[in-house]
């Protein structure tokens, strides 16, 4: 639980980091449409952050709940910012990774959905 937390608040400040650096450094880099794009990795990393911190935090699910979430946010995050990250900073052409995108999405639909599902085993429980 404390390397996730630990994990996750690097994710953060790398994301912050990142923010800014789009926000100052890129602005005149990159067109409109690569800076929307850089933009919506910053943001989808930040929300998921939020999310790891969510479920690290809480009293409710057990610690291997917690690790295996953690484990399929932290690969989406990498796959889904991480290659726009790719595209943007590093030069990597979209065709070479079109397919890592959508699938860092997947991973963090799931994410998701098991956190739904370990939530509502406790509401049918009660």
């Amino acid at each position: 639980m404390y390397k996730n937390i630990t994990i996750s608040s690097v994710l953060g400040g790398l994301a912050v980091i990142l923010g800014a650096f789009g926000a100052h450094a890129l602005k005149s880099k990159l067109s409109p449409e690569a800076l929307n794009s850089f933009e919506t990795a910053v943001r989808y990393q930040i929300y998921h952050v939020l999310l790891l911190l969510f479920i690290n935090l809480s009293q409710h699910l057990s610690n291997s709940v917690k690790n295996k979430i953690s484990l399929i946010t932290f690969i989406g995050i990498l796959f889904f910012s991480g290659s726009i990250y790719a595209i943007h900073l590093l030069g990597v052409p979209a065709k070479a990774i079109w397919f890592i995108t959508p699938l860092g999405g997947v991973f963090l639909i799931v994410a998701w959905f098991m956190v739904a599902f370990n939530f509502s085993k406790k509401v049918i429980k009660k």
